[in-house]
């Protein structure tokens, strides 16, 4: 064998016996240098320690969640994008440009560089104006949502739970009064409605359900309970909401609120906050009602209620006004639309309105939900005490914008307001005052020989506590004419402490606070014990 050869061989197995050697050197160093580490973990881990395990994974079903996974499908995220008005900077544009600091190159932003020579870019793109919850109430895509969320868009999406897709939708109709809307898109499948439930049926302490998009979280639900039924929070004539304590936030709009059985009770509309979000009281339009305006909507798209044109106040205690004519119930009629339905029947101011088709009317809200729902040109008897005499009157329903046309201000679904109390009762009356001059008559429209003028309103009397003002002319106290103030000492000599009196009063002064036409009203309540 040459020599070179033989020296290779020889290298090359001095080469393998060194690295096996230190192969089996690592292994062994590894062994042990894992185990000095398990000991010293052993040693430094509580001894006396369980580990835990993870069982397997078996559902726990109940109400709630077989709920939320049936009606979640048929729940929608809503999209509103509005187009900014011609002239209109975009948010994010800087209007200063002539800011000293975008004079300088070196602080001039690589965008401003572009305007300058090309332009400003087209600031008509569609902008985010908000978000909003509905659901589907129809297979063939028909959504039910709030107006609010959609009232300024140009543009409206809506994205079905578990897709990213968003659909283009249209607006069906809306009503204003109730603030409802319905939307329709055209799905790629087959779409899965709610189940619609009797909103007459809820009763306070019910379990109530909420599912919406807050802060654009998508199917988020929430639970609480029914805190009160037929909730009035001054928002609209048509607008008597569930109120409940589930957690409802901005984005919970137009979503649906639910029974135990999944069935949609409510439309969730507003909250009372002070935060701007969730503080216990959430509203929510009754499913009852929601449903009578979208069948308007579909079949005509529009929602047509009837009036006889009255319009009520509800100045005073109502139930005081009543009770100081010996009545329990009734609609006191503040004025009558002239040539409308109700001044052709024979209806006139002062009327109380006891009964709708021999049916007690218990006061005026009931009264226009009741004529709202009756079929236009249908005829009605109504009852009504006329000094204390009942007359039977057939008035013949009309629409309600129609018979409101002229004088959009007053309406039946707007009823005025009386002033706000504004102190506590001290006495009596409280007032200062003295006869009538006859152009003070005659500024106030009053062609009969009664009234006297309040010149002062003691603050914190009964007369400030009921909504007096200087200024105001009395014609009657519980339907008893008085022309001085002689009358006004009599009659209020034989009034005894806690009983209910009703203040025929002409104001000067329209309801906005500007001089206007005169208006007459009843302020009411009763004494204050002595």
């Amino acid at each position: 064998m040459p020599f070179f050869q033989k020296m290779k061989q020889q290298k090359l197995l001095s080469i393998t016996l060194v690295l096996s050697t230190l192969s089996v050197g690592i292994v062994i160093g590894s062994l042990l240098n894992t185990g000095v580490k398990a000991d010293r973990q052993t040693s430094a881990i509580a001894p006396d320690a369980t580990p835990l395990t993870i069982p397997q994974a078996v559902p726990v079903s109940n109400e709630f969640s077989k709920l939320t996974k049936r009606v979640e499908p048929s729940v929608v995220y809503i999209e509103s994008d509005y187009l900014p008005k011609p002239g209109q900077k975009n948010r994010e544009e800087d209007s200063d440009e002539d800011d000293s600091a975008s004079q300088d190159p070196k602080n001039q932003d690589p965008s401003d560089m572009f305007r300058k020579f090309f332009g400003k870019p087209d600031p008509r793109t569609f902008r985010s104006e908000g978000s909003g919850t509905g659901f589907i109430v129809d297979r063939n895509g028909y959504i039910l949502t709030n107006h609010h969320v959609i009232e300024k868009a140009d543009r409206i999406k809506v994205r079905l739970n578990g897709e990213d897709y968003d659909y283009k939708a249209r607006v069906v109709g809306y009503d204003k009064e109730t603030d409802v809307a319905v939307l329709k898109i055209e799905a790629k499948h087959a779409l899965e409605p709610v189940q619609i439930g009797n909103s007459d049926s809820v009763e306070v302490g019910d379990w109530a359900i909420a599912i919406g998009s807050p802060f654009g979280l998508q199917a988020t639900v929430t639970a609480g309970i029914v805190s009160a039924t037929g909730r009035d929070v001054g928002s609209g004539q048509f607008q008597h909401f569930l109120q409940t304590d589930a957690a409802i936030n901005p984005g919970n709009s137009g979503g649906p609120l639910l029974n135990i059985r999944g069935e949609v009770i409510g439309v969730n509309t507003m909250i009372a906050t002070r935060s701007g979000s969730y503080e216990g009281i959430g509203f929510a339009l009754p499913s009852n009602m929601a449903v009578k305006v979208y069948n308007d909507i579909i079949r005509q798209g529009r929602v047509v209620r009837g009036s006889i044109g009255i319009n009520w106040t509800p100045n005073g205690s109502h139930s005081d006004t009543l009770q100081a004519f010996g009545l329990d119930h009734g609609v006191l009629v503040e004025k009558v639309s002239k040539s409308g339905p109700a001044d052709r029947a024979g209806m006139k101011a002062d009327d109380i309105i006891v009964a709708m088709n021999d049916r007690p009317v218990k006061d005026g809200e009931e009264l226009v939900n009741k004529v709202a729902d009756l079929p236009i040109g249908s005829t009605a008897l109504f009852t009504v005490d006329r000094d204390g005499k009942r007359l039977d009157l057939k008035v013949t329903v009309e629409e309600r914008a129609r018979v409101w046309k002229d004088d959009p201000r007053i309406s039946e679904d707007t009823p005025l307001t009386a002033p706000a109390p504004k102190g506590l009762a001290q006495a009596k009356f409280g007032i200062t005052i003295m006869r009538l001059t006859d152009k003070e008559r005659k500024d106030l429209a009053i062609q009969e020989k009664t009234g006297v003028k309040v010149v002062s309103v003691d603050p914190g009397s009964f007369a400030d506590d009921i909504g007096l003002e200087e200024g105001d002319a009395i014609l009657s106290i519980n339907r008893q004419q008085v022309t001085s103030p002689d009358d006004v000492k009599a009659l209020q000599a034989g009034l005894r402490p806690g009983q209910p009196v009703a203040l025929h009063i002409v104001r000067g002064t329209g309801s906005n606070g500007h001089r206007g036409e005169p208006e007459r009203h009843y302020l009411s309540g009763r004494l204050p014990e002595e």
